[in-house]
């Protein structure tokens, strides 16, 4: 897939992947956590579910990036969550 696929892809699945989760990340961000998601996505569905893999912009890939970003977003934000437990937020 070429770069600007990757980040078309990247923004969309970050956009569905924010109202999923409730975040309020910012386009930038999102577009990264899109792209993040779907190498992540990627990897679990290909290799470990053997079910799919992004491979360039349908609605299957499209699925799988934002299952990655979802889980991206997710694992952020416990991550995120213990630190701001630490600092009294």
């Amino acid at each position: 897939m070429g770069i600007l696929a990757w980040i078309v892809l990247g923004a969309i699945a970050g956009f569905i992947a924010n109202l999923i989760m409730g975040s309020r990340e910012g386009l930038v961000m999102m577009v990264v956590l899109g792209i993040v998601g779907a190498v992540v996505g990627g990897f679990v569905a290909g290799t470990v579910l053997h079910v799919a893999d992004v491979t360039g912009l349908n609605l299957e890939s499209l699925a799988v990036a934002v299952f990655g970003a979802v889980l991206v977003i997710f694992v952020s934000q416990r991550l995120g969550g213990r630190s701001n437990l630490r600092r009294g937020v």
